[in-house]
């Protein structure tokens, strides 16, 4: 990844797409695309790194579940239903859910919960773009929200995202690794005035753009030996941390 540029954090809300960039200097900016094409086309020259909370990987037949979601679900705790495990390759073209959830219990050994299938098409976006553009392979890494709190905080968030005291709880968090965190959240805020974007939706998203920004610690996976998938995409969830959340084996 390159040493320039801006930073940038993508979560995903109801099908669209909420970036927000740093550059050296703190808060650049943010924006809203209308898919993972777009924010790519918008940012291929000007990124160092792009982190999204998609899942990146995708397993095959008789592979069991990835190894990433298990472990973010143990650290995570009271908020694990906010890991999504990613259909089965071949669950994600299956257009029903009942027939997709034969597909990926075929291959995993357990159900696929609708929110996952939900997302497959965002999914499958995402991976398409990987397989089809090399260098965004440079570029593109998966995170997630809650792994990226739990690293910062160095303790798991308590309270459930959409509420006050998960919005005050999250702040306090990042606010403890910059003190400009707070205005930075509420200028990337103040971009999607004219979107139906919630405020949990733009922590979220400056959350992966800290994670992605080099600052204290280093950029981390989770599991430490990330496996590759049959298209050599790495199975893992990115995190910025001064000590790994799980020890190599």
């Amino acid at each position: 990844m390159a040493d320039d540029g801006v930073w940038v954090g993508a979560h995903v809300a109801d099908g669209t797409w909420i970036a927000v960039a740093f550059d050296r200097e703190g808060f650049d900016h943010a924006a809203t695309f209308d898919g993972i094409g777009d924010l790519w086309f918008r940012y291929e020259d000007d990124a160092a790194a792009i982190l999204v909370d998609v899942p990146i990987g995708l397993v095959e037949e008789a592979e069991g579940e990835r190894e990433c979601d298990e472990l973010a679900r143990t650290l995570v705790g009271p908020r694990s239903d906010e890991i999504v495990a990613p259909p089965a390759r071949e669950a994600l073209r299956k257009r029903r859910y009942p027939v997709a959830n034969r597909t990926h219990e075929r291959a995993t050994g357990v159900s696929l919960s609708e929110r996952a299938f939900e997302l497959s098409e965002t999914i499958a976006t995402v991976d398409q773009l990987l397989r089809e553009f090399s260098e965004a392979r440079d570029l593109l890494a998966a995170a997630h929200p809650e792994v990226a709190f739990l690293a910062f905080a160095g303790e798991r968030m308590e309270r459930d995202r959409r509420t006050a005291g998960g919005y005050a709880e999250r702040l306090r968090t990042l606010a403890s690794i910059d003190r400009d965190a707070p205005p930075a959240v509420q200028s990337a805020a103040e971009a999607m005035d004219d979107t139906p974007v919630t405020v949990a939706d733009v922590l979220d998203a400056v959350a992966l753009a800290y994670t992605a920004l080099p600052h204290e610690g280093r950029l981390r996976s989770l599991p430490p030996r990330p496996p590759l998938d049959d298209n050599g995409l790495p199975m893992q969830i990115v995190y910025r941390a001064e000590a790994a959340l799980v020890e190599p084996e």
